[in-house]
């Protein structure tokens, strides 16, 4: 398998769950996925650097991130996202990281209101 055939999804996490506010999370998974089979391949929990402004874009670019779901992001952060080439989908449900990505795969992922007000 290519990295064409595969994604690396970033998701925020506070007790094993999609963290609301995604500049103050614990750690990020990164969920890789197989695009043709629209599968989860694996998981990597990794500690999240502490909170500078600026800093997260970079460093999930660094580790690979193709795609951040998130519950709230301000639109600073956003551009700085596309500036990476990293997609962002914003106003996610605090679930598990599997559930995010198995439904976001098949395309039923409910989205609201980004919960982020910066």
């Amino acid at each position: 398998m290519n990295e064409e055939d595969t994604m690396r999804i970033a998701i925020p996490l506070a007790d094993g769950r999609l963290a609301m506010h995604f500049g103050h999370c614990e750690c990020f998974a990164f969920v890789e996925v197989d695009l043709e089979r629209k599968s989860i391949i694996g998981r990597e929990d990794v500690a999240s650097p502490a909170h500078q402004p600026g800093l997260l874009p970079a460093w999930l670019a660094e580790r690979g991130a193709n795609m951040i779901i998130a519950g709230g992001m301000g639109k600073r952060a956003q551009d700085l996202f596309a500036d990476q080439q990293i997609e962002v989908v914003v106003g996610a449900p605090s679930a598990p990281p599997e559930t995010l990505v198995s439904d976001y795969m098949a395309g039923s992922l409910r989205v609201g209101e980004n919960f982020c007000d910066h």
